[in-house]
């Protein structure tokens, strides 16, 4: 059975259709590639999935049953996460700290409870080795590469037992050695039976980690297709329009 489906999902923010009619399914322990030309509905239908945005029309169901999101938040409820081009961590801090963030282990009892430093270092750290990540839960944020950020960011994602990880842009503006990073730590989630879906405009990237590939253009759905069963010159041809539909 599908860990989600999305069924004739549409958006639209007055008389702009931002998302038209768009239905396919995810199925766990899969990465599925989100392609698409700039404007082309990606974002705004990944922030439908996040709980951002609420649909107009059409229906998302989760394990088989209907979903309704109204916040990002009750999208973590139910095991929907999402990793932003920009990361949202906190220099400042430490990795141990960003993965913690917002959800800190405390001891004692209230009111004279304290934050757990230590849980919070030893479960980072076991995070970050299941990841297979060279990252260290002590070091600070701003100290790191943009590989290791991206452990950090998806080891927050570990915390709530994640069904669908949506990553936006994860290798844009980092190293070829980064980019492999990243791409193992995404095969890492792929291997714990989690959803992956992979916005990305680097098509080496999405052909290289991959299962599928869903492509947008103008805020449809004009291919689905197996990664082996498709190529790069066919998805740019789908992406600029050059080839319609398949």
């Amino acid at each position: 059975m599908a860990v989600l489906e999305l069924i004739n999902i549409s958006k639209h923010f007055g008389a702009i259709q931002a998302v038209n009619d768009v239905s396919f399914s995810l199925e766990a322990g899969q990465v599925v590639g989100l392609m698409g030309d700039n404007g082309a509905g990606k974002s705004t239908l990944v922030k439908m999935i996040a709980g951002n945005f609420r649909p107009s029309h059409g229906t998302m169901r989760l394990d088989g049953a209907d979903l309704v999101l109204h916040r990002p938040k009750e999208a973590r409820q139910h095991g929907i996460e999402i990793v932003h081009q920009d990361l949202a961590l906190c220099n400042n801090l430490t990795a141990a700290a960003n993965v913690f963030l917002g959800r800190e282990l405390r001891r004692g009892v209230w009111p004279f409870c304290i934050l757990d430093h230590k849980a919070m270092y030893n479960r980072a750290g076991e995070i970050f080795r299941e990841l297979k990540s060279e990252t260290r839960a002590r070091d600070l944020v701003k100290q790191m590469s943009g590989g290791q950020r991206q452990a950090v960011a998806i080891g927050r994602t570990m915390l709530s037992e994640a069904k669908i990880v949506l990553m936006d842009e994860p290798t844009a503006a980092i190293s070829v050695r980064q980019v492999a990073e990243v791409l193992n730590l995404i095969r890492q989630l792929r291997d714990r039976g989690i959803v992956v879906v992979l916005i990305s405009h680097r098509m080496p990237d999405v052909f290289s980690v991959a299962d599928r590939v869903i492509v947008m253009r103008r805020g449809r759905k004009v291919a689905d297709k197996q990664i082996a069963a498709s190529s790069p010159e066919e998805v740019t041809g789908l992406i600029t329009g050059a080839i319609e539909q398949v």
